[in-house]
């Protein structure tokens, strides 16, 4: 038998893990073959030139150079124009 009685769970006791997102390698810097550039969820920052993306949108090198980071005009399928912004690895 028990000497106390039972407690409640605390249900809200549990954290996620951190996913360390964010750029990587700022502007200006030099950029390997694979290097990762950018962590993110959706594509905030599309792929430029010599920049491949992952399938969870991460953005890295596909060739060694200098990260470039930019703006690009959008416009929608309604006309409406947007800015992008645009990361470039220039060789």
């Amino acid at each position: 038998m028990a000497t106390r009685k039972a407690g409640g769970t605390a249900k809200n006791l549990r954290d996620s893990n951190p996913k360390y997102l964010g750029t990587k390698l700022a502007d200006g810097q030099k950029a390997q073959p694979g290097s990762v550039i950018v962590r993110q969820r959706g594509t905030r920052i599309l792929a430029g030139e010599n920049v491949g993306m992952g399938k969870d949108h991460t953005l890295f090198a596909l060739k060694a150079g200098t990260v470039k980071f930019g703006s690009k005009r959008k416009t929608s399928f309604n006309g409406k124009t947007k800015v992008n912004k645009v990361v470039n690895v220039k060789v």
